[in-house]
Order: structure tokens, then sequence, then C-alpha cells
């Protein structure tokens, strides 16, 4: 398979603890390092409920902190819940980046 076809997803939340997640978020630029795009999806995990204590519907503002900090260690693609949202976040990250 071409390398301009793959995109890792380290498979955040899928049958991990929250250590486990929080292992692959600190070590994203290793993944990063292969040089394919990265997919990380955070948005609503329930990793995040046992970080803030908040149900699947109040999320929002730990989703957009995963969001930024996956960005920040190499993740090229978000899947998300709330378009709009983290695409406003996005926006000034990227803003404050250039």
């Amino acid at each position: 398979m071409r390398k301009d076809r793959i995109v890792v997803d380290p498979g955040f939340g899928f049958g991990k603890t929250l250590e486990h997640n929080l292992a692959l978020l600190r070590n994203l630029p290793r993944i990063a390092a292969l040089g394919v795009p990265v997919l990380a999806g955070w948005s609503r995990k329930s990793s995040l409920g046992k970080i803030t204590g908040r149900p699947e519907g109040e999320r929002l503002p730990a989703s957009l902190a995963m969001a930024l900090l996956s960005l920040e260690r190499g993740a090229t693609i978000l899947r998300v819940h709330d378009v709009r949202e983290t695409k406003d976040v996005v926006e000034v990250w990227r803003a404050f980046k250039e």
C-alpha cells in the first residue's frame, strides 16, 4: 500500500484504560514521526468523564482540550462531535502558531 493512503489511528478509548490513553497521547509525537497523518478521536470519550467527573453531554471543554493537546503532539486529523466549537479552537491555535 502506498504511504499516501495510510492514516494512523491510535484508537483512543477503544479497550484502553485512562492511563493507556494518556500514555498514547504523551507518545503521539513518536507515532507522528512515522510521516503519515495521525487521527485523534477524543470527543466525549469516557476517559474524559473519568478525568472530569462529567457525563457525556458535558464533556465539550475536555474534548476541546484534548483536541488541542493532540494537535500539539502531532495529530493532523481530529474526529469530533462538536465541529463548530472545535473548528473555532483550531483556528485560534493556528493563528497563535503563525
